[in-house]
């Protein structure tokens, strides 16, 4: 029920599907003159684990979900603004829970395992989208910077959730 969320200006951008959020990116960089995109899967991994600040945390910014993330603890069943929580060690907020942020890749499971090392773009088609970050929905391991998974890019969220943890992140590329 999308009423029960709504009233919140501070939360994250919820409800949408992957191509919601591809359609957002190409509004904003024709309404500013700059261009912005989804990240890459590999940029948002890099991003959640505090990029050359890293320090090897199992959630984005700690190794306590409770200190950086909304997860299902089985108290929070909402979205809440973004930045009530640590930020990881970039400064980046709710990149473990709170909602699930599309990636721009297609998803192939064992990608990584033939990816090239620097930079890899992912798989050139696919069935799924990538989606990363866990949710207020999920439990802590799908919380973990390291957790996967791909959906279908129409697929905006759970039956009976509608699609309230499904969010996007935008990255402004410098060209």
């Amino acid at each position: 029920n999308p009423s029960h969320f709504s009233g919140c200006d501070d939360c994250p951008v919820e409800q949408v599907s992957w191509y919601d959020a591809v359609a957002f990116c190409e509004w904003m960089s024709i309404a500013s003159g700059k261009t912005y995109r989804l990240p890459t899967e590999a940029e948002w991994e890099y991003a959640a684990r505090g990029g050359n600040k890293s320090k090897g945390y199992e959630y984005s910014g700690s190794n306590d979900l409770d200190a950086v993330g909304w997860y299902d603890n089985g108290y929070v069943r909402k979205t809440h603004p973004v930045a009530q929580k640590q930020p990881n060690e970039l400064g980046l907020y709710d990149m473990s829970g709170n909602v699930r942020e599309w990636c721009s890749d297609w998803y192939d499971e064992g990608y990584y395992s033939r990816s090239p090392q620097n930079d890899p773009q992912g798989p050139n088609s696919g069935k799924y989208r990538v989606l990363r970050g866990g949710s207020w929905v999920n439990f802590d391991d799908y919380c973990r910077v390291a957790f996967r998974r791909g959906l279908n890019p129409d697929y905006s969220g759970y039956p009976g959730y509608w699609n309230v943890n499904f969010g996007f992140r935008l990255v402004l590329s410098q060209d």
